[in-house]
């Protein structure tokens, strides 16, 4: 054994300078990391490898026997050996660490759908179903309808939500407007006539960011991210251009689309804006013959009166 041990130290410490030398013209042939660099090659092949074949001939010294053959031979395959299944390894680490990642954002995209949920249950918002739409559905729910079809189809789910708000405003606003109004009003009519452009402008811009998702849709950005981070150094320089390319594009078609939810954020304050000013209109006739105040004063004598008839029998 300690023959063994003193030819495989002898065969490790002689493959040293060749896998030395491979490694300055081309680092990622002998380093088996995902970004390799000649500082790497220097401190593998230069001191720590030289250092355990040091090591292990120290500890062959001790016998007192030559080197074998069958050592000899090991050492000089050691490395060879000992690349590929390291770098096996590491691939397995990696996508374990990718499979963990992606079941945490799994986990936490369900959480966010689930509270987006709560908050919407607890809100009011109804659900609009594109291939259900509801029996009185006007033009303006049969394009918002549409209009979230072409999100789901074109997997942003997290975008269609923004429709169903809007569906919910514009329905609660219809129903203060018919309450405060009467329909053959004139006022009631261009008041519709105004909501209906507001919700009709919103589509447009939804049916835009369905557009938008849908040119990007075959673009997987997190692929991209890691082939980029793992491949960074093995990439050409056309393959890095044209990867941070799609990235590039991704980024810009969610900028487009913040912007286009923004300008669907304003529609809706502006639809809670004209609820709430509806609301406080007062069209009907009141049914006190006097004001409350002057009501609440003479019941306050009244009562003062009632009490002296009783101290008086």
């Amino acid at each position: 054994m300690l023959g063994f041990l003193q030819g495989f130290a002898y065969g490790l410490f002689l493959t040293c300078l060749p896998w030395f030398l491979v490694g300055m013209v081309n680092p990622a042939l002998v380093i088996p990391t995902e970004a390799p660099n000649r500082l790497q090659v220097v401190l593998r092949y230069w001191l720590l490898v030289p250092f355990v074949a040091f090591l292990l001939w120290l500890t062959s010294l001790w016998g007192g026997f030559g080197p074998s053959l069958w050592g000899w031979l090991g050492g000089l395959c050691a490395i060879a050996v000992e690349l590929p299944l390291e770098r096996r390894w590491r691939r397995w680490r990696a996508e374990r660490r990718q499979r963990r990642l992606e079941a945490q954002r799994a986990a936490e995209d369900a959480r966010r759908r689930a509270e987006r949920e709560r908050e919407a249950r607890e809100a009011g918002v109804a659900e609009l179903d594109p291939a259900r739409p509801p029996v009185d559905a006007d033009e303006v729910v049969l394009a918002l309808c549409q209009a979230k079809q072409g999100l789901l189809e074109a997997q942003r789910p997290d975008l269609a939500t923004q429709v169903d708000r809007l569906y919910s405003r514009y329905a609660h606003v219809l129903e203060v407007l018919k309450a405060r109004f009467d329909s053959s009003e004139l006022a009631f009519e261009r008041s519709r006539t105004l909501i209906t452009e507001v919700c009709l402008g919103a589509v447009d811009n939804f049916t835009a960011m369905a557009s938008q998702a849908r040119g990007v849709a075959g673009v997987d950005s997190a692929f991209v991210r890691r082939r980029l981070e793992r491949e960074g150094q093995r990439l050409t320089v056309a393959e890095r251009v044209a990867l941070k390319r799609r990235l590039e594009l991704v980024e810009d078609t969610e900028r487009h689309l913040r912007d286009l939810s923004a300008r669907n954020e304003s529609a809706l304050t502006a639809l809670d804006d004209t609820a709430v000013a509806m609301a406080r209109i007062e069209t009907g006739r009141p049914q006190a013959t006097v004001a409350a105040d002057q009501a609440l004063a003479d019941l306050r004598r009244f009562i003062d009166r009632a009490e002296r008839y009783g101290r008086s029998s």
